[in-house]
């Protein structure tokens, strides 16, 4: 399972019927889990820790010192959860002293020349599209769709259940369940297709959709939505979803929605 033209540091751990192909490169203090595929010119980096039944294409580099003049050589990771696919070109940089770490979750995807920067936590069943990049210390939660050459700006907080269009510039927080496009970056209506592949009944969607009537459509401000929201809108797990990412929000959230 291991080419001879492969290298690995003897102080690499390999878990069971992990492949690693010719011209791969793996360095110390470096944790590969089972079944993992570490394609040819793979590069694996001091502080990559890669889960179970993963797939590492060809120049993909996992856990490279982080592009950030703060960084000082300090001890951190990079994370890969399990059954996460890194297509063709894909760099994931190691944490700062910021969050010691830099995380994919589990099931992930991400196609080919996706970057993502140092100190970003992905959360699971997550797609990334090629090209876009992932600056440091974004935070993207589960399920979240990003297409293709999208830009994502340091900080940013994208919600779980988002669609992000193609192309976009994504300088707000996005909250969940929500499709977002055009320029500058607007509300283009729920996620609804998104959300009933993932069983979510109807009920659920309908009050979502009455959720962000009031927060982007209506003529009124954030602060009045929310306060009609938590009086007039039955509770729901979803619901207390949107009222806590929006209210945490550091950057503010993206703009209502525009023709």
């Amino acid at each position: 399972m291991i080419s001879n033209l492969a290298y690995i540091h003897p102080e690499a751990k390999l878990g069971k019927d992990v492949t690693v192909e010719a011209f791969a490169w793996i360095d110390r203090n470096v944790e590969i889990g089972d079944n993992t595929w570490i394609g040819p010119n793979a590069t694996i980096m001091y502080g990559a820790r890669i889960g179970k039944n993963c797939k590492i294409f060809p120049s993909a580099v996992v856990s490279a010192i982080p592009q950030d003049l703060k960084f000082k050589g300090e001890e951190t990771i990079a994370v890969i959860g399990d059954n996460t696919t890194l297509r063709e070109g894909v760099t994931v940089n190691r944490g700062t002293a910021s969050k010691n770490k830099t995380v994919v979750g589990d099931n992930c995807l991400l196609m080919a020349n996706v970057h993502v920067g140092h100190d970003s936590i992905l959360g699971n069943n997550i797609i990334i599209s090629n090209s876009t990049n992932v600056a440091g210390e974004i935070t993207i939660d589960d399920f979240a769709v990003i297409s293709a050459c999208v830009q994502i700006h340091q900080f940013v907080h994208i919600g779980g259940h988002v669609m992000v269009a193609g192309g976009s510039l994504v300088r707000k927080d996005v909250p969940p369940y929500i499709t977002v496009a055009r320029e500058p970056l607007s509300y283009a209506g729920l996620n609804s297709i998104g959300l009933r592949r993932r069983g979510f009944k109807t009920e659920t969607i309908t009050q979502l959709q009455d959720i962000y009537r009031e927060i982007f459509v209506k003529d009124q401000n954030v602060a009045q939505a929310l306060e009609y929201i938590e009086k007039e809108i039955s509770d729901s797990e979803e619901k207390q979803y949107v009222i806590d990412f929006i209210k945490s929000s550091e950057r503010g959230i993206i703009r209502g929605y525009s023709d």
